[in-house]
């Protein structure tokens, strides 16, 4: 990552209300860009972006990417040179509670995102992100490579693969012409990380059980996901987009994962976590309530890591403590923007 590419450079972050985006967001002001963000108010409360008060470090516009002239107004006010669109609807289970609403946003709103920008003047690049559960998912031990046939059984899965077909078509159809930004998508893993108060997602419903002196309650133990700390696909978009902005030839699809190691099962993880917890920690197993839930799925990135020398820093131990060591820091009443910059350093430093 080169520090002074984004100094003063402008860049219009969707979904900055969220927990990806709000880390982003924060190690966007840190780098010296000028940021700014478009999304939904937070998701949850508490949220990241109100306990490290994230809007105070970019111009925050809240609004809806299904609204197509609030998207093009926040595109005119930005006259963004790189975008990163974050913003999405991005649970399965709400896929499946509110599927109609999960493909509006995640599929209609890219669109909106993508139309408006065609039409910005001084666009170099522009990173969407997707996920690792756009392909389609045979539960086999093949970790899935960027050319993989796309796909997705539940609706949000689905949807975020009809998410990187549009993009890839808005790339051929509109975006191949030598005067326009280089287009390129991203699909993470599991991504974990301080500040994620989602429900229905592993580490927030342990966190939240442990906090109240609880048992979490967590379905589908042996399923395996590739996990990473939040910092790590992050510090990929960044790479990539400044890799973009001056050469298209890296306009395609990337995966940002793990070490092979780190795709473990839900119950490893969940024993991890409570291992590094200090106090009470204990989870009990239930049913699965939704209707599906892939059993196995692995991602391989050495595309990224060739072509971006962009790697893993983190392994999951590592993360889980980290992540564990932000929640102990919150409840203790410490400054959370102080503690996520202090992570962001010393993801960095290991990263030199």
């Amino acid at each position: 990552m080169n520090p002074g590419f984004w100094l003063g450079k402008r860049v219009l972050l969707t979904g900055h209300t969220g927990f990806k985006g709000g880390w982003l967001g924060l190690w966007l002001h840190q780098l010296g860009a000028r940021v700014t963000g478009f999304a939904l108010p937070p998701p949850t409360t508490p949220s990241l972006f109100e306990v490290a008060h994230i809007g105070e470090m970019l111009d925050s516009v809240i609004g809806d990417i299904r609204d197509g002239a609030a998207v093009d107004a926040v595109f005119a006010r930005s006259n963004p040179q790189i975008v990163f669109h974050l913003a999405a609807q991005p649970l399965v289970s709400e896929g499946y509670e509110d599927p109609v609403g999960t493909y509006a946003t995640n599929v209609m709103g890219t669109l909106n995102i993508l139309q408006a920008a065609r039409r910005a003047p001084e666009l170099q690049a522009m990173v969407v992100i997707t996920t690792d559960k756009c392909y389609e998912n045979g539960e086999s031990l093949h970790p899935y490579v960027e050319t993989d046939p796309l796909g997705g059984h539940d609706p949000y899965s689905s949807s975020k693969a009809c998410t990187d077909i549009a993009v890839s078509s808005w790339r051929r159809s509109f975006f191949d012409l030598p005067d326009q930004a280089g287009l390129a998508t991203a699909r993470a893993g599991n991504v974990i990380g301080g500040g994620d108060w989602a429900k229905n997602r592993l580490v927030p419903d342990l966190l939240r059980a442990f906090a109240a002196g609880e048992a979490a309650q967590l379905r589908h133990i042996q399923a395996v996901r590739p996990w990473q700390h939040v910092l790590e696909p992050l510090a990929g978009y960044l790479q990539l987009a400044e890799k973009l902005s001056a050469d298209k030839s890296f306009a395609t699809a990337w995966n940002f994962g793990p070490a092979t190691e780190d795709c473990v099962s839900v119950q490893q993880v969940a024993d991890q976590l409570c291992a590094l917890w200090p106090g009470e920690a204990r989870y009990l197993t239930e049913p699965s309530s939704l209707p599906h839930e892939a059993g196995l799925l692995l991602l391989n990135a050495r595309r990224a890591q060739q072509l971006l020398q962009w790697r893993p820093r983190w392994r999951l131990a590592e993360a889980l403590r980290h992540t564990a060591d932000w929640q102990l820091a919150w409840l203790n009443g410490s400054s959370m923007q102080d503690f996520c910059r202090q992570q962001i350093n010393l993801y960095q430093q290991t990263a030199a």
